[in-house]
């Protein structure tokens, strides 16, 4: 039957990769014609979609690296047996005990979800305990291997727990106590009520089509903060916000936010918006709002959209508020063209920034978190194959990279609270926003991964702007930096090393929460703490882990804290600009939030 099951897999992996050769070959004429370059293009592009963008060639060399090295290790395997047998036997003697005290010891750390009343009846709290041993077997197994490269140990290690996740006791119905419940207690209505949310559904959990309509809309509900589009070309909008106090800071506030989302994140519900809390504090705040690239923008460079992008914003706000220096901020990868930008301008003699702002940005990409297992020599050309028919890559390509990064969190619990419990999305801002995916350019999204991601060409000095390298080096401005704590895509330790990149001070601030909730967390939000140190070029170093033990925590919001550092980087105080420059020919195009926001 397995057998039966798996030849039926492979006829249709066979079948898909049929297809869409067929699909390409239809477009593009008779393969006899096309050169051999566009015949691999052609064949990869294929099977990449076939594999959603992932190399399976990378996935297959990863575990071959681990089980040559695992079977030329005899010790590691001794190790591995005695562990299997050691947690075996203590849930064999856990199961018994189980049975007549619910509260014997457990033999392993549960995630917080499956403490609840439900999970603690046997035999759930068993099931549960099973899968997390075989989860901890695994890691055992296919970490701390001597001899199989770094990357490849990582991919094993991702692969097998996507694996383990898929088979968790709480993604299935008979083996979820929460779902036998409701299902006993509802007559089977929660099921019901999840096949036709599952009939409904276009995309997957979380995307924009599954979310529900018209909950936060764009210029209603969030982006509403007053202000005018005041320039447009065929990248970006650039807002300029209206003022809210009758004096402002001389040095305006330009933001840079990442091309890879909705410029919105800065701009939710006015609570969770810092753009409203900017103007409120007496900022002149302008932001970048990019548009979503189609076909017709596959050939879009890294360089043009920092041309086009943040210069040609960069100059537009000098017309606007002339012979006056800005304090720029950059969001995530928009803080990393913000630093490829400042050390341009560095190099050339250009003044214009008074300080620079990073918000989860990454200069040194050698230790850049979960993502990079995606990102490899292989990983890289099959992406660009994927890319190479449509032109960009998908929304869906996007977020599903992301939430494969945690997959039981933003996969796997969603679908079972949705699809088995029957329970209706009530998203709020910062969720409406993440299902408001974008998509990126051919050519920009590879040169940046490879350059950034792959190559490190920015950390090494070797990323070159108009034929020349830029160096971090050259930057003096005064830096703050921020990092959060559980950030998945940019951790903290891996921010931090702007700290030695710089002639600049550095103020580093370490802030609770992820890469998202993290940075919007306004003071409104309870629990929240930070941390902030300022590193001078000449001090000696200190490594992260040290930072942390020695820099103490300060209860509540990062925002308040950022702003008196922006006070102190500013020369005074003047009426607010006008919106526009009128005899410059910059005028108001419309309202706030403009029209890309909705590309």
């Amino acid at each position: 039957m397995e057998k039966q099951t798996e030849q039926t897999e492979q006829t249709n992996l066979s079948a898909r990769i049929f297809e869409h050769v067929q699909d390409l070959s239809q477009k593009m004429g008779d393969l006899r014609n096309l050169t051999p370059e566009q015949v691999d293009n052609l064949f990869k592009s294929a099977i990449a979609r076939a594999f959603k963008g992932m190399s399976p060639l990378e996935i297959w060399l990863a575990y071959l690296d681990w089980i040559a090295h695992l079977s030329l290790s005899p010790g590691k395997q001794m190790r591995l047996t005695q562990s299997f047998f050691r947690k075996a036997a203590k849930l064999g003697v856990f199961g018994a005990r189980s049975l007549v005290n619910p509260e014997a010891q457990a033999p392993t750390q549960l995630n917080r979800k499956l403490t609840t009343e439900e999970w603690q009846k046997w035999p759930f709290r068993l099931l549960a305990h099973t899968h997390q041993s075989a989860k901890d077997w695994w890691k055992e197994a296919t970490s701390e291997v001597e001899g199989v490269t770094h990357k490849h140990e990582q991919l094993v290690s991702f692969m097998t727990e996507q694996i383990l996740e898929t088979l968790a006791p709480a993604n299935f119905p008979v083996t979820n106590p929460v779902v036998l419940n409701t299902t006993r207690k509802e007559y089977g209505k929660n099921l019901l009520r999840g096949l036709k949310y599952l009939a409904k559904d276009k995309l997957p959990i979380g995307s924009k089509d599954s979310a529900p309509e018209n909950h936060f809309v764009a210029g209603k509900d969030v982006a509403v903060t007053p202000g005018k589009v005041i320039f447009r070309n065929h990248l970006i909008e650039l807002i300029q916000y209206e003022p809210a106090t009758a004096e402002v800071d001389r040095e305006p506030v330009f933001i840079v936010p990442p091309w890879i989302m909705k410029y919105y994140i800065l701009d939710l519900s006015p609570k969770n918006s810092l753009v409203k809390y900017l103007v409120d504090q007496g900022k002149t705040v302008f932001t970048i709002s990019w548009k979503n690239p189609t076909e017709e923008d596959r050939d879009i460079s890294f360089l043009d959209y920092m041309n086009d992008g943040l210069f040609q914003a960069l100059d537009t706000i000098n017309q606007v508020v002339p012979d006056q220096k800005i304090n720029a901020m950059g969001y995530c990868i928009g803080g990393t063209m913000l630093m490829i930008a400042a050390a341009k301008m560095a190099r050339e003699g250009d003044d214009r920034f008074h300080s620079i702002s990073l918000l989860t940005s990454q200069a040194d990409f050698s230790e850049a978190g979960e993502i990079s297992q995606f990102i490899s020599e292989s990983q890289l050309a099959f992406l660009e194959k994927l890319m190479w028919r449509k032109g960009y890559l998908g929304e869906e390509n996007m977020g599903g990279s992301f939430a494969a990064l945690r997959a039981g969190d933003l996969v796997f619990a969603p679908m079972v609270d949705r699809y088995l419990l029957g329970k209706e999305f009530h998203p709020n801002d910062l969720m409406a926003w993440n299902a408001d995916g974008t998509r990126m350019p051919y050519r920009m999204h590879s040169e940046y991964l490879k350059k950034l991601y792959l190559n490190n060409e920015l950390a090494t000095n070797h990323f070159e702007v108009d034929g020349k390298p830029v160096s971090l080096a050259d930057i003096k401005v005064p830096i703050f930096s921020l990092g959060t704590e559980t950030d998945h895509v940019a951790p903290w330790k891996s921010v931090y090393k702007i700290n030695y990149l710089t002639r600049s001070d550095v103020t580093f601030c370490l802030t609770s929460g992820g890469h998202n909730a993290g940075v919007v967390s306004g003071p409104s939000h309870p629990r929240r703490h930070h941390r902030i140190h300022t590193h001078r070029p000449l001090e000696k170093y200190i490594d992260p882990d040290t930072w942390l033990e020695t820099v103490k925590p300060q209860e509540g919001s990062w925002w308040p804290t950022w702003i008196a550092w922006l006070d102190e980087h500013t020369s005074g105080k003047r009426k607010p600009p006008a919106m526009g420059a009128a005899r410059k020919g910059i005028k108001p195009l419309e309202d706030a939030p403009g029209q890309y926001i909705f590309s």
